[in-house]
This record gives structure tokens, C-alpha cells and sequence, in this order.
């Protein structure tokens, strides 16, 4: 980097030793490879003082620049490459879907009544469970919306469907799900907030949906959201499944 802005912004070493904090010995033996930059603060120094841009510094490991992350101008989806893929529903999704699932040790799913994700037969991810005891070990954690809520009665009016009919669903994936724990790690939670999010989490990638008053999650567009060093979506997605079993219902 440093001979590039030689060559191409015609900065002498006194100068570069100038924006990025270091002296102009040490950015002469960086320069001729006699010396290496290891620590973190030192690169992100260097960041800031030759104003590198988001993608530029996420290559490095870097956050993105003070000036964005304190408000300032938009950047591109390059600077935050969590989002790797977006689907126009969670069928077109499927297949990858499936795959992620059956080479993860941990598999969360936050759904409504989750019956065409993990409670039947012919379910999205069921037959990405292990079915015989000894198999590989995964840990299964499902968020069901509870069917005695307030929230239920009013998300099925949303989709047109009676509270009875929609309950009966939450209800028998439960016990579906219940079939399975003596061939996997399974535990099931009932939610009591309004459905906002669909999330099927395998490891260190996530698809996510969005429930509204005019689909269901199935039908939204899905998106492909990656763990990255810095990057805001799967964090913040991990950390709102956490908060919702911690507050629901443990029934399996």
C-alpha cells in the first residue's frame, strides 16, 4: 500500500509517516520488507490516515471508517458483504437451504407454526435431521409462536385463517418435534410477540425472511446472511433469537 501511494499520489515517506502516526525510518523498513505491520491498531491507523475506503479496510479485518459508522454519507453493500445472496422466496432458496443444514452442528429455526419447515415428513429441513441415534451430533433450538397468544389470534387474521386452525398447526409440530429427541439435541419454545422475523440459522450463515400482513414468511424474499468480523445483520439476528427463548416457554 505504501508503495502505491508513491507511485500513484506522489507521497514521499515523511509524508505517509505523517498521516498514519509512524516514523519515517519505520515506514522505510515496511516499504523495502524489512519490516512487517502485525497489530491491529497499527493497521487501522494506517486506515484512517491514507482514508481507505469500507471495502478496502474490510479486507483488512477493519470496521468501517468513523465518518460512517458516526452517521455520515451511505456506502455500498460491498462494505458490509454479510448480505451474499437474496432470493425471490424461500423455495428458490431450498436446496441451499438444505445443504447448509446437513453439514451444521447447530441449526436454529424462529417461525410461526413451522410445519413446512421442520414439523412434517416432507418439511424443508426434516430430512436434514439425523433420524438414528449415534448419528452426527446437532443441536436443534425452534421458536414457535405460542398458540395461546394474543399474537397468534392476530397474526392469523392477517393471513386468513382461523386462531383454531393456526394453533392446531403450532401445535402439531411441537409434537413432532418432540419425536425427534431421542435421535438429536431438540428443544422447542413458545413466543408470544407479534411474528416479525422468519430465521433459520445453520452455523455461521442465516436465511431470513420477513412476516407481514400481506404474505407469509415462505412467500418473502429470502436473504443469505453471512457472519463477517464487523458486520451488523447476523449479530444482531443471533442476539434477537437469543432474546426471544429467553423470554418464551420451553415446552420440548
Amino acid at each position: 500500500m505504501f508503495r502505491h501511494v508513491q507511485q500513484y499520489a506522489g507521497a514521499s515517506q515523511s509524508r505517509i509517516a505523517t498521516a498514519t502516526g509512524m516514523t519515517q525510518a519505520r515506514v522505510n523498513e515496511i516499504i523495502n520488507g524489512r519490516r512487517e505491520v502485525t497489530r491491529l491498531d497499527v493497521y487501522e491507523r494506517i486506515a484512517d490516515g491514507l482514508h481507505m475506503p469500507d471495502d478496502a479496510r474490510h479486507l483488512l479485518g477493519l470496521a468501517a471508517s468513523r465518518e460512517k459508522r458516526a452517521g455520515g454519507a451511505a456506502f455500498d453493500l460491498a462494505a458490509f458483504p454479510e448480505v451474499v445472496r437474496v432470493y425471490a422466496a424461500q423455495n428458490s432458496a431450498a436446496s441451499e437451504i438444505q445443504q447448509q443444514a446437513r453439514e451444521a452442528a447447530e441449526l436454529d429455526v424462529l417461525a410461526v407454526r413451522g410445519l413446512g419447515l421442520i414439523g412434517l415428513n416432507d418439511s424443508l429441513l426434516r430430512a436434514c435431521l439425523p433420524r438414528e441415534q449415534g448419528g452426527r451430533g446437532l443441536r436443534v433450538r425452534v421458536a414457535l409462536l405460542d398458540p395461546e397468544s394474543d399474537a397468534l389470534a392476530q397474526r392469523a387474521a392477517e393471513i386468513g385463517e382461523s386462531p383454531e386452525s393456526l394453533a392446531g398447526g403450532v401445535r402439531l409440530a411441537e409434537e413432532r418435534l418432540r419425536e425427534l429427541a431421542g435421535a438429536c439435541d431438540v428443544a422447542v419454545w413458545r413466543y408470544r410477540m407479534l411474528p416479525t422475523w422468519r430465521v433459520i440459522r445453520t452455523d455461521s450463515t442465516m436465511f431470513v425472511g420477513a412476516f407481514d400482513a400481506g404474505w407469509e414468511g415462505h412467500e418473502s424474499a429470502t436473504y443469505k446472511v453471512m457472519s463477517t468480523p464487523h458486520g451488523p445483520l447476523f449479530r444482531g439476528f443471533r442476539r434477537m433469537f437469543e432474546a426471544v427463548i429467553s423470554d418464551a416457554e420451553r415446552t420440548v
